[in-house]
């Protein structure tokens, strides 16, 4: 457990020098809005549908049907004058996927992040900042093969953070914002698992509070100069917490990075990873482990 955590917090703190000269606040997938002087408000959409299908009807090769489908929006309201900052972003994503005719529909996808940060300029490229982020879920989740013990439900769990520290924005791709003062609340609203003491609540409790030091670093860019990364566009972006009232040393980690390449006005190739730890989720009820995830996508772009 103890290397473990050190090799995490290797990788938070050489993060930033791997990463310096690419990220931004900005979460949306292949957003494309360049960060300038001018006062006012920047807002914007972004919709990707994936669909795969699959039909078989007296194939003698074998095989089962199929069907696939996932999908996102990401949107943004942003305002800026000469002493200010407000950024809002919003990110839904859902997938679902059946195999065989009477095959159940299983999720693959399921994701609501919202986001609100205020910042007031302090001095060089630091600002005074303040964040609120909310994160759930729509759909029940499963321990499959087993679809009759559930492992979690809409708004269970869901995460609240509220923090308030600095941000540091030393050109239009690069953000961090370090925050010693953070609380954090898990909420998780369904009986069965609050039973169970479900992601880090007390037994037969909904709620979890904590308190503790919140940084998080983003980068986004889509006007990369290369022949061959124009029609690229990359997010990434980190949070880390920690709990200093109880075991600081499990750091909660959470890494998303979202690629995106424009084929051409509809068609658009996205990859989406997310790397996760926290030592409150026990996967398939034994312990705590390192969660990966991985989304590749062909499909319609649409942006507005």
């Amino acid at each position: 457990m103890r290397a473990r955590n050190l090799t995490l917090l290797f990788v938070i703190l050489s993060l930033p020098f791997f990463t310096y000269s690419q990220v931004t606040e900005a979460e949306t997938h292949l957003k494309t809005v360049k960060t300038d002087t001018v006062v006012g408000w920047k807002t914007g959409i972004v919709a990707g549908l994936n669909l795969a299908q699959t039909a078989l009807v007296n194939w003698s090769a074998g095989g089962e049907s199929s069907v696939a489908f996932n999908g996102l929006v990401s949107t943004f309201a942003n305002y800026k004058d000469t002493t200010s900052e407000w950024e809002n972003t919003l990110d839904i994503g859902f997938g679902m996927f059946q195999q065989g005719e009477k095959g159940k529909f299983i999720k693959t996808d399921d994701r609501f992040d919202l986001l609100s940060k205020y910042g007031i300029k302090a001095f060089s490229k630091f600002n005074y900042a303040a964040l609120l982020n909310f994160k759930t879920q729509f759909a029940s989740g499963y321990n499959y093969p087993n679809d009759s013990v559930k492992i979690s439900a809409f708004l269970a769990p869901a995460y609240l953070i509220a923090a308030i520290g600095l941000n540091y924005v030393p050109n239009n791709y690069f953000n961090a914002f370090l925050a010693p003062f953070t609380g954090k609340l898990t909420l998780v609203n369904n009986d069965a698992l609050s039973a169970a003491g479900a992601y880090g609540v007390d037994l037969g409790k909904k709620f979890k509070g904590e308190f503790g030091g919140y940084a998080r670093l983003a980068y986004t860019r889509s006007d990369f100069k290369g022949e061959l990364l124009k029609n690229i566009a990359l997010t990434s972006k980190l949070d880390v917490f920690s709990n200093y009232l109880k075991n600081p040393q499990n750091i909660v980690f959470n890494w998303e990075i979202l690629i995106a390449m424009k084929v051409n006005k509809y068609i658009s190739v996205n990859l989406n990873t997310h790397l996760m730890y926290d030592a409150n989720i026990k996967v398939n009820g034994e312990k705590a482990k390192t969660q990966f995830k991985e989304i590749l996508g062909v499909g319609f772009f649409l942006k507005l």
